[in-house]
């Protein structure tokens, strides 16, 4: 049996009978009863996920997944491909957005080459990107499949050894992205596995203009009109129209529902991962934690597609992993809802009659 299968036969849901542990502590808190709103829920999810009452997440780790895409030869980015790998180097240098927000919350960093379209090697060599290179960026998409059925099961299998490779030493994970042009297949893969209209998902990605964005409109119909990927297939789904950082996050994220840990899935790009992720493995979205609301509106219609509400809006369309980061704050505060404050009885305060 590969990998692949072997890891989502593995995944389990969260347990329900650790979920009622921590229930029935946070009933006893010194406040009123479910005060902390969505913390408590949090603090019950990760008590599921994790099977305990003090739910590790103090190790952090962001992993951004990097690839490029050949429907870029199609004019649906205003930024040239170059611009994947000099980030690419902006990240290992620690001078990109991700770093800071990483930083802030102590979350460490890896950068894994999934298939960008340029020559990354010394940095590979150097130990500061992670080598799971597919191919040099996808084929285009409006002319044909964007990967072989077999890519996209040796991207996802990257992903998932990413995952085990990393999973002692991280408690609580993070999705990333980088790659130009990789709003378009994860536009078409939401359209695809949710049957929604194209235009009603479809953002501005980097900041097209009317023009630029009917365009990428027509292309990604194009592309699902000439691929007709099968909405009941991730796997069809991602080799179709999707990118191989797309399918390194699936990955990720089936790998870490195996291992019981957490995921926090970051903007439009990441939430593309989970809709492959969870088409193969339904039971994984029990250890996603949905992080953010990008501007991207599809990025709602995905949402309510997996049934997850993300924790913060602020507004933000930059990926990277940056809306995850910044959300590994509010789990900490929910871990420490359930660990640190006080019931009743341990406070010797009267309860309300």
């Amino acid at each position: 049996m590969s990998l692949f299968e072997d890891t989502i036969k593995s995944i389990e849901g969260r347990d329900e009978v650790w979920r009622e542990k921590a229930r029935a502590r946070l009933e006893q808190l010194t406040m009123p009863h479910w005060a902390l709103g969505r913390l408590m829920d949090l603090a019950l999810d990760l008590a599921g996920m994790t099977r305990s009452l003090r739910p590790p997440v103090e190790r952090k780790a962001v992993v951004v997944m990097a690839g490029d895409h050949g429907v870029v030869a199609e004019g649906v980015s205003r930024f040239p491909q170059e611009v994947t790998p000099q980030m690419v180097c902006n990240f290992v240098n620690g001078g990109a957005g991700i770093n800071a927000l990483a930083r802030q919350v102590g979350a460490q960093v890896v950068v894994v080459d999934m298939g960008v379209a340029h020559d990354i090697s010394a940095m590979v060599e150097g130990g500061l990107v992670i080598d799971k290179k597919i191919g040099p960026g996808t084929a285009n998409m409006a002319e044909g499949p964007a990967m072989s059925r077999e890519q996209a099961i040796a991207a996802i299998e990257a992903g998932i050894e990413v995952a085990q490779g990393m999973a002692d030493g991280v408690d609580l994970f993070g999705t990333g992205d980088m790659g130009i042009g990789n709003t378009t297949p994860s536009t078409a893969i939401v359209a695809a596995l949710t049957g929604t209209p194209v235009a009603e998902v479809t953002g501005r990605g980097t900041g097209l203009d009317d023009d630029g964005f009917n365009h990428k409109i027509a292309v990604i119909e194009k592309a699902l009109a000439l691929n007709k990927p099968d909405p009941l297939d991730g796997l069809d789904v991602l080799a179709k129209v999707g990118g191989f950082e797309i399918g390194g996050i699936a990955g990720l994220i089936l790998g870490a529902a195996a291992r019981r840990k957490p995921i926090m899935v970051d903007g439009f790009i990441s939430t593309a991962g989970a809709l492959i992720a969870c088409s193969l493995a339904p039971a994984c979205k029990d250890y996603i934690i949905a992080a953010h609301r990008s501007v991207e509106q599809g990025h709602r219609i995905m949402h309510e597609h997996l049934g997850c509400e993300p924790l913060l809006d602020l507004n933000m369309r930059l990926g990277e992993g940056t809306g995850g980061a910044l959300a590994m704050n509010v789990v900490e505060a929910a871990r420490r809802v359930l660990t640190e404050v006080a019931t009743f009885e341990e406070a010797a305060v009267s309860e309300a009659e």
